[in-house]
């Protein structure tokens, strides 16, 4: 159901319990026990709130308790107390689990008046999502157990490794729920900064008049991270750049970006928009590939004091591996907004900086009656929205150099979150957890906009995967390979490097 305007300061979960396969994981402990934590402090949880989590391992509720809380008691989560902080050991596969799941469900819901409400999170690796599925509709955990009551799933990426995938995963799912009980997460669609990409274009009239082909010469977006893939290693290898961060991350900020302006912003109507964008998307050919798209992989690199492994190298990863650390992409959208307008798009690991922003490149002006030995350290104007680190906005333009001489070079004005507000800034998690137990999908991934997605990537992973050439590389702490250099460069465009 499509609930109205977002952002609403005085929003609150509903009586409710979170259910969270894979508690014994890593991201549960990291990520989603803090992120609940952080909304019990801050007011946002009743206390008729219960959490459970359900995982392979022997666990006892208070062994639960000291695995994800450590010695120091409940803390934030005190309002658990009298338990309110369970947990269910058992196969993903096995019946036997859902039953004991659905029974003590029972009894939260009648002692601590969660009355009915279901909210089941999916923190674990993508095979055991079908056998949890099919394990809770086989416990009638899937439907409502009240009028008034709602179950709902929250799934983790990746979800599906290609097109065909993602549709079978859809089936599973949407066997055992339906669409609107469904919530597949993209945690950047959480970041205050992602969503300030909408403030920006929406709410400020002095930005949309300048947001299209006719003032927009290109537009580049970058994920980059500084780190390697660490103990990912064995997970990289089957997934890669593509999978891991352009099929949602990029395709997610830049289908945000580009979107035509929504009739509200309620969750339908702004996922119709971002649906419409991704479809505009012109897909590359088999012959086009080699064209738009660069990857590469990471070698040793770095200092003498502090040499880096390469990707090779890492644990868990092939000696031989031929799998992508760094991904380029030209896109362009065939709209009436957009059309004749590239959209450089790149992400990689061991790259010499993190950081991730959307540059939008302006035309420059058709005629400058200054000299052009006056204008040397001029560049093209820009808005750059910087999403992680240093969240914030800066435009760049030319201004004239104090002194006799008419000199022009670039200078910018910056804008800096942290200096601006002093409300503090809820972790992503923490965010699409309450819009989950909420039932707001706005920061959610709707199943045609997955669709969208992996239909974009696919030609490009197909065609890599049947490539035998040499996978091209870069060393760490460098920019990426030298061909994403050419494929910016062949329309005399270059990457804009953050230091």
């Amino acid at each position: 159901m499509d609930i109205g305007p977002q952002y609403l300061n005085d929003r609150s979960a509903p009586p409710s319990t979170l259910v969270i396969f894979g508690a014994s994981g890593d991201l549960t402990r990291r990520k989603l026990i803090p992120a609940v934590a952080s909304l019990a402090r801050h007011g946002r949880l009743p206390k008729e709130f219960a959490l459970v989590g359900v995982a392979r391992t022997p666990m006892s509720d208070d062994e639960f308790q000291k695995t994800i809380l450590g010695d120091d008691g409940l803390g934030d989560l005190d309002q658990l107390a009298g338990g309110g902080l369970r947990y269910v050991s058992g196969g993903y596969d096995d019946p036997e689990t859902y039953k004991t799941l659905a029974t003590l469900l029972d009894e939260l819901d009648h002692q601590r008046g969660t009355r009915g409400n279901h909210l089941f999170y999916l923190s674990t690796p993508p095979q055991a999502f079908t056998p949890i599925i099919h394990g809770l509709a086989g416990a009638g955990l899937n439907r409502a157990r009240t009028e008034e009551g709602f179950s709902r799933l929250v799934i983790e990426k990746p979800y599906g490794s290609d097109l065909n995938s993602a549709r079978q995963l859809d089936a599973t799912v949407h066997s055992a729920f339906e669409e609107p009980q469904v919530f597949r997460i993209d945690h950047y669609l959480g970041k205050d900064t992602v969503q300030n990409v909408l403030a920006l274009r929406f709410a400020n009239s002095i930005f949309q008049p300048i947001w299209d082909r006719s003032w927009v010469d290109s537009v580049q977006i970058t994920v980059a991270e500084t780190l390697g893939v660490g103990t990912r290693g064995s997970f990289y290898e089957t997934a890669g750049a593509m999978r891991d961060i352009v099929q949602n991350h990029v395709l997610q900020v830049l289908a945000l970006a580009l979107m035509e302006p929504p009739a509200s912003f309620g969750a339908e109507a702004l996922r119709n928009e971002k649906v419409k964008l991704l479809q505009a998307i012109r897909l590359p050919t088999d012959r086009d590939v080699a064209d738009v798209a660069v990857r590469g992989q990471y070698t040793r690199g770095g200092t003498r004091e502090d040499l880096m492994p390469g990707y090779r190298e890492e644990q868990g990863v092939d000696p031989l591996s031929r799998t992508e650390t760094y991904a380029a992409l030209r896109l362009d959208v065939d709209n009436w907004r957009w059309a004749g307008v590239p959209f450089y798009v790149r992400t990689g690991k061991r790259l010499p900086a993190r950081v991730t922003e959307v540059a939008l490149t302006f035309q420059r002006p058709p005629h400058l009656p200054i000299p052009g030995n006056q204008l040397t350290e001029l560049e093209a104007d820009a808005l750059i929205l910087r999403i992680q680190p240093n969240e914030g906005i800066s435009l760049r333009f030319g201004a004239k150099v104090p002194g006799h001489s008419f000199r022009v070079r670039t200078a910018s004005m910056d804008f800096s979150y942290d200096q601006t507000f002093q409300e503090e800034s809820p972790e992503a998690y923490e965010r699409l957890i309450l819009d989950a137990m909420l039932g707001d999908a706005t920061l959610f991934i709707r199943t045609d906009e997955v669709e969208q997605c992996w239909r974009i990537v696919d030609p490009i992973i197909e065609h890599w995967a049947n490539d035998r050439s040499p996978i091209p590389t870069y060393e760490a702490a460098s920019w990426g390979p030298s061909d994403a250099d050419r494929l910016i460069g062949r329309h005399g465009r270059t990457w804009r490097n953050p230091a």
